[in-house]
């Protein structure tokens, strides 16, 4: 175990400092000479740095530069500054150890009892789009370890990398030094601090030097690649070996999944989804408000078409598409999903891929519905709805997009994976496996079932017809509950629909529920060892069947 192992009675209690000494080196001067100033008529000794000494001395105001206490100059264009004993020992001797006093004593060091630092503006120079080796330069060494020492040290030492805390820092001189709890408060805000800072270093350098590095290994020679044949699996893997993951908390939500639950938002650094909606009507949005509406966008967004999805617990009850020439298509595509399943509808999060219309919000506003999101919203769409109290109106970015990665925690870690895209998926590589060639409709009400299937929550079966989901079995342990839910929801609608199955059906059971419901076609990945017998199952039935190669599991 690292650290010093001195027995607690040989500390002193120190409470309250007197602050006697300062070190400030800052990028952003926002009320740096009002805090000077305060310092100053307290008899402070400020030592400085840099431009942020030429801004105190400009102000006329007395101050030590750091080279007079290193005794060595700053060098290497500002790379090396306060990195030295002189300053480090400075800030890091714990003074409750009569030992750490007498070694200062001994060095002829003296103690800081404040530190001022703010970081190198790495972030605004990346969102500046400047070149990488200017954003390299922002990279701060110095700044990252004077907080780091202040903040483990704040025992003895104040901490202050925002000028938003100026005030208590002034508040605390004039009442005659830092108290313990202030310094507390202070470090845990650096520590949170260079934590932000550090993984935003991190996820510049994944998406910029690793993507680049990938680039440039891809394109190797042949003998090149022979050469590193052991590497080829990480060569050509999407993932880094570490995730820089930047978010910054958004809100306290009421609480989580359950009242006795305690909940946030947390948004990403460029996010363009539903975290980034803007709210323009309702109550704040719960915890699970958020992951029904994720779910819901996620689906509708699945489709190029006007589409619209309803959800209830994460799961489809409805997905609906028009044609996008169709009079008021989206309102159109609003009536067929919720005629899916009316009943589960109620209370439920909808999703719309277009602009919602006033028509739209006519039938919305007569419906329990907790969330409506869409790209945009027709004026008199929101001032029909705004009149709703309960309902929750959420405005996605003009450039709404998935990340293509999914992150999802287990205990100890992480999973990711790649996003479920269609963007390879067309049924023109089916395989016809049952049955004869269906005709256009068939076919593009298959293709519409196979993509609105990958949005139901595994065993997943949906039976749609003229572009709309007319039953959907989801969640079950086993295939043939959800074939068996779905034709339930569909009652006489199951008669002439399609079926999709987002997994093969492990035994011909499954697909003989469809069969008996009426259904004309169906689409599933196949790759069942009783494949035969489902084939047969269908032959017999005179029902067409075509096989993806591809399954769409949703845990």
């Amino acid at each position: 175990m690292s650290g010093h192992t001195n027995a607690p009675s040989l500390y002193r209690d120190r409470d309250q400092i007197r602050i006697e000494r300062a070190l400030i080196s800052v990028s952003d001067k926002t009320g740096l000479l009002e805090l000077v100033a305060a310092l100053k008529a307290d008899s402070v000794e400020i030592v400085s740095t840099g431009s942020t000494a030429a801004t105190i001395r400009a102000a006329g105001f007395d101050v030590t530069d750091v080279s007079t206490v290193t005794g060595f100059p700053e060098s290497l264009d500002g790379r090396v500054k306060t990195l030295h004993p002189g300053v480090h020992a400075g800030i890091l001797a714990d003074l409750r150890l009569e030992a750490h006093e007498a070694q200062l004593s001994e060095l002829g060091i003296k103690a800081f009892q404040l530190v001022v630092v703010n970081l190198y503006p790495f972030v605004e120079t990346v969102e500046s789009g400047a070149e990488p080796a200017d954003v390299i330069e922002q990279i701060d060494i110095g700044g990252p370890a004077l907080v780091r020492a202040s903040a483990k040290n704040h025992a003895n030492v104040a901490i202050v990398v925002d000028p938003a805390n100026y005030g208590e820092i002034i508040e605390a001189v004039t009442a005659g030094g830092s108290t313990l709890t202030l310094r507390q408060k202070l470090a845990s805000l650096a520590f949170e601090h260079t934590a932000d800072y550090d993984l935003s270093v991190s996820a510049w350098f994944t998406e910029n030097v690793y993507d680049q590095w990938q680039d440039d290994t891809e394109a190797l020679g042949e003998a090149d690649v022979l050469e590193h044949e052991d590497d080829e699996e990480d060569d050509e893997s999407p993932f880094p070996e570490g995730l820089g993951i930047e978010v910054t908390r958004e809100a306290i939500l009421r609480y989580g999944e359950n009242s006795h639950q305690a909940a946030a938002l947390y948004v990403g650094e460029g996010g363009r989804g539903i975290a980034q909606a803007r709210q323009l009507h309702g109550k704040d949005m719960s915890y699970n408000n958020y992951v029904d509406a994720d779910a819901a966008v996620r689906a509708a967004f699945d489709f190029s078409e006007p589409a619209v999805a309803i959800v209830k617990h994460a799961n489809p009850c409805g997905i609906a598409i028009a044609k996008p020439n169709a009079p008021d298509a989206i309102a159109s595509a609003h009536l067929r999903a919720h005629a899916c399943d009316p009943i589960s509808a109620f209370g439920g999060v909808i999703a719309a891929n277009r602009v919602v219309t006033f028509n739209m919000a006519q039938t919305i506003s007569e419906i329990f519905t907790e969330v409506l999101v869409a790209p945009g919203f027709e004026p008199a769409a929101v001032e029909l709805l705004t009149k709703k109290k309960n309902i929750r109106l959420l405005e996605l970015p003009a450039d709404y997009e998935r990340s293509s990665l999914e992150l999802h925690q287990i205990s100890g870690g992480l999973l990711v994976q790649e996003t479920d895209s269609f963007e390879d998926f067309s049924s023109a590589g089916w395989t016809l496996v049952a049955g004869p060639e269906v005709d256009a409709a068939t076919r593009a009400d298959l293709e519409f079932a196979w993509k609105s299937c990958r949005s139901v929550k595994s065993n997943a079966i949906l039976l749609a017809h003229a572009g709309a989901s007319v039953g959907v079995g989801m969640g079950q342990v086993n295939r043939v509950d959800s074939c068996h839910l779905a034709v339930s929801r569909a009652g006489e609608r199951a008669e002439g629909s399609v079926a999709a199955s987002d997994a093969f059906f492990p035994f011909a059971d499954g697909l003989e529920v469809l069969l008996e419901a009426g259904i004309a076609a169906v689409v599933q990945p196949g790759g069942s060892v009783r494949d035969p017998e489902v084939i047969a199952a269908a032959t017999a039935a005179g029902v067409s069947m075509y096989f993806t190669g591809e399954r769409h599991f949703f845990h």
